[in-house]
């Protein structure tokens, strides 16, 4: 007899949490659907630093210069990785290839590169 009454008295803050959380599955899928396991994961890094800078905004939460060091050096880290993916043939990603020891990546195959290699 409670639950019926509290949930009817509660409902204006239940049903837009259940359609938010709804809608917050829809995202999750849609993105890792869209981006690889690491932009899924990169993307979670920036939504964690999103929410304690606006806490910090809005609710006057205390951030230390080694939280902002650490996001700094996160987001420099996110930069990088999106610009590595977007151009791989740039001096900066080869620069970083060399850097890591990694083996130069292969040029990737444009619309004009032939499917078979011609025999000599």
């Amino acid at each position: 007899p409670r639950i019926p009454a509290a949930l009817h008295a509660w409902q204006w803050y239940i049903l837009p949490n259940a359609v938010l959380a709804f809608v917050l599955n829809v995202l999750v899928a849609a993105t890792i659907k869209e981006v690889s396991a690491v932009g899924f994961i990169l993307t979670g890094v920036c939504k964690d630093i999103f929410l304690v800078l606006f806490s910090w905004a809005f609710f006057a939460e205390k951030v230390t210069v080694q939280q902002l060091f650490g996001f700094a050096v996160t987001l420099a880290g996110v930069f990088l990785w999106s610009y590595l993916k977007v151009a791989p043939e740039s001096g900066v990603t080869r620069f970083a290839e060399r850097l890591l020891g990694m083996p130069a990546m292969q040029p990737q195959p444009t619309e004009n590169t032939p499917l078979v290699k011609e025999k000599v």
